[in-house]
Order: structure tokens, then sequence, then C-alpha cells
């Protein structure tokens, strides 16, 4: 049998991330001996202790959560073509010498869901809500389905002079994405005629999505409401075939999710993407495929005791 490894969550906060859960199970199924442990990391200098353990071997690797996505690249000594567009990484590998490679599996593993769940999806047009290390994974993930048009949209760009000195919104322009101002439904007076013409750009593209993504924390558990992300799609003016993707996967129902479902148009949340990335890390751990579908069994158990993430 193979030798046992520690396995590592390293972000703030974790006590409630269903990973080890995943994780466990997948290992388990396996036959492997490895465990998996999430360390609460609140602090830079704690997040560099966490890396003497990895080199030193005492973990074998690690996933990456907020709010270190984009810190632990400063720290690694190799960075995955995965990693490099997002700027962002969520899966650490230690090599044999010690040295410490980062990786993104959030993108793929949203693509490989998408692409599961609506294979018929037209990849003419997607738009994305939120310009996050979640919302930049998404617009990767469109961009490797191949949609000819991925538009962007992000609360934090209210004004047109937000979006022109926006860092994110330049890195949605370098992926090939087209930022667009937060629409901000009902409002009576915008602050300039270039602010109320880029709004409308947002909603004349929406209306012709065949995938909608939300990617922020807006709806999940003990984060923001989801009703300012629901509220900034055309429902009622979106095609039947169009496919609603919410990567929050707890509750079950977000608002958006709820808006979608009632007009009839195939909804889903993202607990499968958070599945896939964890069985892309526990291959490049171990070089072995994980079984999806019992580590998706075990995390719907998890979300039906109770359990919650972060």
């Amino acid at each position: 049998m193979a030798e046992g490894q520690v396995f590592a969550l390293l972000g703030h906060p974790v006590a409630h991330s269903l990973s080890p859960v995943i994780h466990t199970v997948a290992y388990a199924s396996l036959g492997l001996p490895h465990v998996y442990r999430a360390i609460d990391v609140p602090t830079a200098g704690e997040l560099v202790a966490a890396f003497d353990e990895l080199r030193s071997g005492a973990i074998g690797g690690a996933n990456v959560t907020l709010p270190h996505k984009r810190a632990v690249l400063e720290l690694v000594d190799e960075v995955d073509t995965s990693a490099t567009e997002p700027g962002a990484a969520n899966v650490l590998c230690r090599g044999e010498d010690g040295r410490l490679r980062a990786y993104n599996t959030d993108a793929d593993a949203l693509a490989d869901d998408i692409a599961a769940l609506a294979p018929g999806a037209s990849r003419k047009r997607a738009m994305v809500i939120g310009s996050g290390g979640a919302g930049v994974a998404a617009v990767a993930a469109c961009k490797k389905l191949g949609f000819k048009v991925i538009g962007v949209t992000s609360r934090s760009w209210a004004r047109s002079e937000d979006i022109e000195s926006s860092p994110s919104a330049e890195q949605v322009r370098r992926m090939g994405a087209l930022p667009l101002l937060w629409p901000s439904p009902g409002e009576s007076a915008p602050d300039s005629f270039a602010t109320q013409a880029l709004r409308l750009q947002w909603w004349d593209l929406a209306r012709g999505a065949s995938v909608v993504v939300q990617a922020t924390s807006a709806g999940m558990l003990g984060k923001d409401p989801g009703e300012s992300v629901r509220d900034v799609v055309p429902w009622d003016d979106l095609g039947s075939d169009t496919f609603a993707y919410d990567v929050v996967y707890t509750p079950r129902m977000t608002p958006f999710l709820r808006a979608a479902a009632s007009r009839g148009l195939q909804a889903e949340g993202g607990l499968g993407m958070l599945v896939r990335q964890a069985a892309r890390a526990i291959l490049l751990w171990t070089g072995k495929e994980p079984p999806l579908e019992v580590m998706r069994r075990a995390a719907e158990d998890a979300l039906d005791r109770g359990g919650r993430t972060v």
C-alpha cells in the first residue's frame, strides 16, 4: 500500500469547508491511506509557515482558498499556465526536490461541469456576473468552451471611470472578454451619458446569452443577499434554452437559480464545480482519477446534514 500523506486546504475561514469530506471519501475509494486537513491560515505570516511544511514534505500538497489564491503565486517556485492567465491558484503541488508548483483547476472544473450539464448549449454568447477569482475562472472556462462573445459585469464597476481604471476590468480585457458596467436596475439618473450608454450594453448583450454564470458569493449562506445579482439578468427576455449556472452551492436554491427555474430555464448550482476541481487536484497529487459520483454523493450528504462551505 502507498505511504500515507497529509494534504490540506489553506485559507481563512475553513472550518465549515466540504473539502475534507470530498477528499476523504475519494482517498478511501482509491484505496489510498492519505488524510486531508482544513488548516485555518488567517495571516500572511501563517501562510509562509504553511509553505515551510509543504517544502519539508510534512504537507504533501494543498488546495488554496480565499484570501490567499493570489498571494501564493509569489511564494511558489513555478506557476503553471493554468494559473498564469487568471492570476490565481487553488492547487499547490510539491516535487520530490521540494519545489512547489501552483495550478488553477477552477476554470477546467467549471468548463467540464457546464459541458456535462448543458452539452447542447450554443457557444455564441456567455455572460458572467463577477470579476473576482470565480469570475475570472468563469471567463477562462467560457473561453475553453469556445464562446465567441463573453461579457462580464461587476458590482465594483459602477461608473464609466471605474471600468477604465479597474485592474480587474483590464484583466478581463486581456483574456478577450468584454468588461461591462454594472447595470444598476431602477436607477433613475446615471451620472453621465457615457455611464448610461455603457450600462445598456450589458442588457443588450445579456438578452442574447446562451449561458449566464453567476460568479460572486452573493446568495451564499453567510454572505451578501443574492437579489442584487439576480436583478441584473433580463430573465423574461432570455431564450428558453438559456442555461443559468451559479457557482454558489449552499443553499441549493439561490435567488439567481430560483429566478431561472421559475421561468422554466435549466439552472444548476456549483457543487459539481467544487467536486471536479477537487478531483483534478487529487489527480495532480496522486496520478489517480478519483470517482466523481462517489465524491458528489458525499458532498450532497454533508450538505443535507447541515454542512456548509467557506
